[in-house]
């Protein structure tokens, strides 16, 4: 029996998108909603990777040390089927495996998600063969201060990280959260891979295994969030890019976007499976011809009377990413103003947020208490 989170809104309207959403609706989930409480959620995306190679242990404790809720690692897999922790499957940009001649031949092209990816990609490597390999700066010219780390970290399993998180407090005594991004599910499974069951039974075996617990599992895509709709009670976001639409649709030959995923029908429609959405920022609040924030969108309210919690990403200190407003200089690597962005989206309505900076967004929630 499927776990329920259909709102009363949907249940009501027996709404779908395209009539997609097939999966049977629930009804407990509306419950533990983040837009309830006093203050917004500080996620770390990938780890405090404002400050140190995204995806390593370093980073996620450092983003525990500044008072981060939850951390975030992007779930990948190895040849031999262990989860490891990435932001995509080719690692070329990620770790210094163009530096090891031994791997040369793994160098590949693959359709990821139907385009062109060139690079090595961690379900051609075991995992002893990806434990070789060490972590880099992603964004070199944008934080080469970062680039002082490279080469001191490995890439971890997921199972470290929940191991990691399920002992660990957070700087208010409670417990580390997790919120698991399952990366390209059609993609993996295209290749015989299954990642949903694993990511289930890792977090259930450390303790995230209710809506009560701070766990949520996220994805771009649709399917496989239904699927997990009926495998775990643990709470699930559904993550919406600011252009394009999910990948399992299309490989499906279905014509769904992100567009359609947020207007309020399609909102009410997701109601019925996750119990968040995650919005890219600028599905929030746009920004106009000149770099600057525009007028909020109406997405926010209408996603809190479909009963989701509204979770934005991604939010990063250094010009090259911020509103024009908030920018210090034309230098794109220099350091801007992004507390007043987050504050700025805030007072807008969101409940939650990605930032690669937690110190800062950390600094930006406190300011509304």
């Amino acid at each position: 029996m499927p776990f329920l989170r259909t709102t009363l809104a949907a249940l009501a309207a027996g709404l779908t998108i395209t009539g997609l959403l097939a999966t049977p609706a629930s009804a407990t989930g509306a419950g533990d909603r983040g837009r309830h409480h006093s203050d917004a959620v500080v996620i770390a995306h990938r780890g405090a990777s404002g400050y140190r190679p995204e995806h390593t242990l370093a980073a996620y404790k450092l983003a525990v040390k500044q008072c981060a809720d939850y951390i975030e690692p992007d779930v990948v897999t190895t040849s031999d089927g262990v989860l490891v922790d990435r932001h995509e499957p080719e690692i070329g940009g990620t770790t210094d495996v163009a530096d090891h001649p031994e791997f040369a031949s793994r160098k590949t092209t693959k359709l990821l998600d139907g385009n062109p990816v060139t690079g090595w990609f961690t379900e051609d490597f075991t995992l002893a063969e990806l434990r070789s390999l060490r972590a880099v700066e992603r964004l070199p010219d944008l934080r080469p201060q970062n680039t002082k780390y490279d080469g001191l970290y490995q890439v971890p399993t997921l199972k470290e990280v929940l191991a990691y998180a399920a002992k660990t407090r957070t700087c208010s005594g409670k417990r580390v959260g997790v919120i698991p991004e399952i990366k390209h599910s059609t993609f993996f499974r295209q290749q015989g891979f299954d990642l949903e069951p694993k990511v289930v039974r890792l977090l259930h075996r450390y303790g995230f295994d209710s809506p009560r617990d701070p766990a949520v599992i996220q994805s771009f895509e649709i399917s496989n969030l239904q699927r997990l709709n009926r495998m775990t009670r643990v709470r699930l976001v559904q993550l919406i890019d600011c252009a394009g639409g999910p990948y399992d649709q299309i490989a499906a030959g279905r014509q769904v976007t992100y567009a359609d995923m947020v207007t309020p029908r399609g909102l009410r429609a997701i109601s019925r499976y996750a119990d968040q959405v995650g919005l890219c920022k600028d599905v929030m609040i746009p920004r106009k011809a000149d770099g600057t924030l525009d007028a909020p969108t109406p997405v926010i309210r209408d996603a809190h009377r479909a009963g989701l919690t509204v979770v934005g990403w991604t939010f990063r200190r250094e010009n090259n990413f911020l509103p024009a407003e908030f920018r210090s200089s034309s230098d794109p690597a220099a350091v801007g103003d992004l507390v007043g962005e987050i504050r700025t989206f805030l007072r807008a309505g969101m409940d939650q947020f990605f930032t690669d900076n937690p110190d800062l967004g950390v600094a930006a929630v406190r300011g509304r208490r």
